[in-house]
């Protein structure tokens, strides 16, 4: 069977890179704009991507003198977006640690039926003490802790998402009978984090459940996502690194008793685009030019951990880094910031700018051309199954990279030219709609026949 390349808009505000917001084309209030939000995701579905995503976290992000700061309820966001498209998939990214698995899986379930089944989650354990002080904890819980209550959360949650069989509403107005009973199986689990009783209040979905998306690259991510995750966004800047993690999730995968064509792996890139590669170099180097070096340096301190004032701008990072098993939230970002600094030996200020576009994922500046022979490449020789299209500037560069990079994965015969029959957003990445854990397969409800 041929592969599809899989294709997610993340979508942030005014753009992935931090100073996009200064650009002259830029809205500066974008990140509260419905109408701004409804037109990236028709461009998006104009370039047949099979799904957009916005990313979330329980705290303010950054401060406000740096970029546009704060962001609109993505669940409630995509709700009203799923009314102006047709095709693309929605995901959202909702927290593990501070939601509760009835509500959550209520509002997917709804999402899912409202969209006609193109729901997704991107799970996160949420890292960072300023998250944690706004639900009344003192620091972030331990990095293991936050995974294994994901992980129940996630059992819980597919045990409502199944609570209503697919044939429970009957409605026979004859008979008085709207729905089956006996399809109904309250989830009754008490468990280490969570003791919910009852049924879900809303039907199965057309997916059966969301697609469940994952994003952490640390060992306990990569058992979480090896175990749960249907597609998993990555950041790797190099072909090999993203060769070994590819073949370590899938081996991880089938060793959870899973097949690993059913995990779906997308690596972000920033892709940054001229007509000519001096173009695209010239357009990367005016974003850089906007960065506020202190902004910069604050934040990388704040990821690494150290007190402000530590770094100097025009110094390497120092020597005495703490390792990775000493950091209790965003681990494999902290390592592959420290490992690209140490590699390439880069300044401080050069290693703001690098991370300016992305925070971490491949930026590439480069021609039409160069950048789909890089999402070719990584595709063809077992790096990735898709990307996650990361624009530094919106909505110039989603425009253009659905302008200008789009035909050409067309006509390499690697992207759809139209969405065809399938319409969830499952179907959009191959995988099956999930049987209902309730029911054998071929026969009456497991509840039935106690």
């Amino acid at each position: 069977m041929t592969r599809t390349l899989h294709l997610n808009a993340f979508l942030m505000n005014t753009g992935h890179h931090e100073a996009s917001w200064r650009l002259p084309e830029s809205d500066p209030y974008a990140h509260v704009d419905l109408a701004h939000y409804a037109g990236l995701a028709r461009v998006a579905e104009r370039g047949t991507f099979d799904s957009l995503f916005l990313a979330d976290g329980p705290q303010l992000w950054n401060t406000v003198a740096q970029r546009p700061a704060g962001a609109l309820e993505p669940l409630t966001l995509l709700t009203a977006l799923a009314t102006v498209t047709e095709h693309i998939g929605l995901i959202a990214t909702a927290s593990t640690s501070y939601h509760s698995p009835y509500n959550l899986a209520r509002t997917f379930a709804s999402l899912d039926i409202v969209s006609g089944g193109r729901a997704g989650w991107n799970i996160v354990t949420t890292a960072g003490a300023e998250a944690a002080r706004n639900f009344g904890l003192d620091a972030e819980p331990p990095h293991a802790e936050r995974y294994a209550r994901a992980a129940e959360f996630v059992d819980v949650a597919r045990k409502l998402w199944d609570s209503w069989e697919d044939d429970t509403i009957v409605a026979d107005k004859a008979a008085g009978v709207w729905g089956d009973d006996a399809k109904i199986h309250p989830a009754r689990h008490r468990g280490t984090y969570f003791g919910v009783a009852g049924a879900l209040n809303v039907p199965r979905t057309p997916q059966g459940h969301p697609l469940l998306v994952q994003a952490g690259s640390s060992e306990d991510g990569k058992a979480f996502a090896a175990r749960y995750a249907e597609a998993v966004f990555t950041a790797q800047q190099t072909l090999a690194g993203a060769q070994a993690f590819y073949a370590d999730l899938k081996a991880r995968t089938r060793r959870a008793g899973r097949d690993p064509g059913r995990v779906k792996v997308l690596p972000g890139i920033v892709p940054v685009l001229g007509s000519t590669q001096a173009g695209a170099r010239a357009a990367e180097r005016v974003l850089e030019e906007h960065i506020v070096p202190e902004h910069g340096r604050a934040r990388l301190e704040g990821l690494l951990r150290l007190e402000p004032g530590t770094l100097h701008l025009d110094r390497e990072l120092p020597a005495d880094l703490p390792p990775e098993s000493a950091i209790e939230g965003a681990k494999s970002r902290y390592t592959l910031v420290v490992e690209l600094a140490r590699s390439e030996r880069l300044t401080v200020r050069q290693l703001i700018g690098r991370l300016g576009g992305g925070r971490g994922h491949l930026t590439f500046a480069g021609t039409p051309e160069q950048v789909a022979d890089t999402i070719g490449t990584w595709f063809a020789e077992g790096a990735a199954d898709g990307f996650n299209i990361m624009p530094a500037v919106l909505p110039s560069g989603l425009e253009a990279f659905v302008e200008h990079v789009v035909p050409l994965l067309r006509a390499r015969g690697l992207l759809r030219t139209e969405y065809g029959p399938r319409r969830t957003l499952r179907e959009r990445y191959g995988l099956p709609r999930p049987a209902n854990q309730y029911v054998t397969p071929g026969g009456p409800s497991a509840l039935a026949t106690v």
